[in-house]
C-alpha cells in the first residue's frame, strides 16, 4: 500500500491493457494536451475568475494540480447535483492515447467517509455511493457528498495513459456548511518509476523539510542527499545534552517551525582554542552544510538560478589577544506569499546563516570547562500586504479648433 496525503492508494491494478499502439501513426499525449474520454474530456473542476467551481475545466496531460473551490448549493436539491455525486468522477473512461478506441477505466482505490464532527472512516469496499437527503430530527442533512477528489494517473514515456486511480473523501453536509468547499487534485506518475516526495507543490507545506543542496562546480545542477530530512539540519537536543554523544544525529529544519536546540561540550584544561574551533564548527553546521535552498517545495535541481543562496555571516567580538570560538548557528529564513489570493503559495526568498563566536574561556590547567553550543531557526514572513487596485479615471485630451463655437462665442 502506498499512502498519499492521508489517502491509501493501492500500487497494483487488476486491469490489464495491451501494449500495442492504438493507431498506425503512434498517437500520443503531449504536455498540456487535454485528456480525452469516451464522451468528451476528463473534467477537473477549478476556480477560474472567482472562487466558484468551474466544472468544464479540462485536465491536462502532465499538469499536476491541487485546487480548492466553492459551490453554492441548495441542500434540498443535493441529490440532483452531479458535481456532488461520486459517479461523476469515477464513471469517465480515459482514452489511452488521443482519438483511441482503447479506454482506461478509473479505478476507485479508497473511499473515506467524514462525519459532521470531522471523524474519518475508511470503507472496506469501493462500490459507488449516491448522495442522499435525510432528516435528522428537525435538521436535514445530505450524506455521501463528494468533498475531495484525488486522481493518480500512470503514463509511459510514449505518452500513453496506462492506469487511472481515484481516491475520494465523502462527507455529510447540512445548512451550516453551505456554501460547500471542495478539493481536487491530479497527479501524473511515470510507469516503472517511484514518485519523489516533495515538500510542496509548488509552495512549501508547513511541517515538511526544506529542500537544500550544493553546487559542486559552476554550470552543474544542485546536488541533494537522498534523505530529504537531512538536507538542512540543526543540532539535536537530548536529555544528556552531550554534544559528542549525539554527533551525527541531526534535527531537520521544517518549514514554518521556529526551533531552538543545543548541547554541552566539555573540554579539559589542556585543550587549545584552535583545536576546538574546527570541531565546534563541524558540530554546528553538520557534515555537509548546504549552499542553496529551494524556493519552492517542488523546485527542480537543474534550475540553479531559481534556487536561493545561503548567505553565511560570521559574527565575533573583537577582543585583543583573544581566540574566537563559534558557539551558535542562527538560521533566518524569509518567505513570502506568492501567487493568487485564492490559493497563495509559500516561497522562500532569502536564507541567512549567522555563525556567532565568543571568546575562548580561559581556565587554570587541569580544570574542566563546559561550553554551551546552540542552533536556532526562525521563519520570517516578508509578504507585502495585498492592496486593492483601482483603475484610473479616463481623461479626455482633445483639442477643438479655435472657431468651433463660432458664431456663439
Amino acid at each position: 500500500m502506498k499512502t498519499s496525503d492521508g489517502f491509501s492508494l493501492n500500487a497494483e491494478s487488476d486491469v490489464s491493457f495491451t501494449t500495442e499502439s492504438d493507431t498506425p501513426n503512434a498517437a500520443k499525449y503531449k504536455y498540456g494536451v487535454h485528456l480525452q474520454t469516451s464522451d468528451s474530456f476528463l473534467r477537473f473542476p477549478s476556480p477560474l475568475t472567482s472562487s466558484l467551481c468551474t466544472d468544464n475545466n479540462p485536465a491536462a496531460f502532465l499538469v499536476n494540480q491541487a485546487v480548492k473551490c466553492t459551490r453554492r448549493i441548495n441542500l434540498e436539491q443535493c441529490e440532483e447535483i452531479e458535481a456532488l455525486c461520486m459517479a461523476y468522477y469515477s464513471s469517465p473512461k480515459i482514452l489511452r492515447v488521443p482519438d483511441s478506441r482503447t479506454e482506461v477505466p478509473i479505478t476507485v482505490q479508497s473511499i473515506v467517509i467524514q462525519s459532521l464532527n470531522k471523524t474519518l472512516t475508511r470503507l472496506e469496499d469501493t462500490d459507488v455511493l449516491k448522495q442522499a437527503l435525510v432528516e435528522a430530527g428537525p435538521v436535514k442533512i445530505c450524506t455521501n457528498v463528494v468533498l475531495e477528489v484525488k486522481y493518480s494517473l500512470t503514463y509511459t514515456d510514449a505518452g500513453e495513459i496506462t492506469k487511472a486511480d481515484l481516491s475520494l473523501l465523502l462527507g455529510t453536509i447540512s445548512n451550516a456548511v453551505v456554501p460547500l468547499q471542495q478539493k481536487f487534485e491530479i497527479r501524473f506518475i511515470q510507469q516503472n518509476t517511484k514518485p519523489v516526495p516533495l515538500s510542496g507543490n509548488p509552495g512549501y507545506v508547513v511541517g515538511l523539510p526544506l529542500a537544500a543542496g550544493f553546487q559542486p562546480h559552476k554550470g552543474s545542477g544542485i546536488i541533494q542527499t537522498m534523505n530529504r530530512y537531512g538536507q538542512l539540519t540543526i543540532l539535536h537536543s537530548t536529555a544528556e545534552q552531550d554534544c559528542l554523544a549525539i554527533e551525527g544525529i541531526r534535527t531537520p529544519v521544517l518549514f514554518g517551525y521556529n526551533m531552538h536546540s543545543g548541547c554541552k561540550l566539555r573540554l579539559t584544561g589542556a585543550t587549545t582554542c584552535p583545536l576546538v574551533a574546527g570541531k565546534v564548527t563541524s558540530l554546528l553546521k553538520g557534515q555537509s552544510f548546504p549552499e542553496y535552498v529551494a524556493p519552492f517545495g517542488n523546485s527542480w535541481a537543474r534550475d540553479v538560478l531559481d534556487w536561493v543562496p545561503v548567505h553565511f555571516v560570521t559574527q565575533a567580538r573583537h577582543v585583543k589577544d583573544s581566540c574566537q570560538l563559534p558557539v551558535a548557528l542562527v538560521l533566518e529564513v524569509k518567505w513570502t506569499k506568492y501567487g493568487s489570493l485564492l490559493n497563495t503559495q509559500a516561497k522562500i526568498v532569502n536564507v541567512t546563516a549567522r555563525l556567532i563566536s565568543s571568546s575562548f574561556p580561559e581556565t587554570n590547567s587541569g580544570n574542566e570547562r563546559t561550553i554551551l553550543l546552540s542552533t536556532a531557526v526562525t521563519f520570517v514572513d516578508v509578504s507585502a500586504p495585498a492592496e486593492a487596485g483601482f483603475r484610473a479615471r479616463p481623461t479626455i485630451n482633445a483639442k477643438l479648433p479655435f472657431n468651433f463655437f463660432f458664431p456663439f462665442v
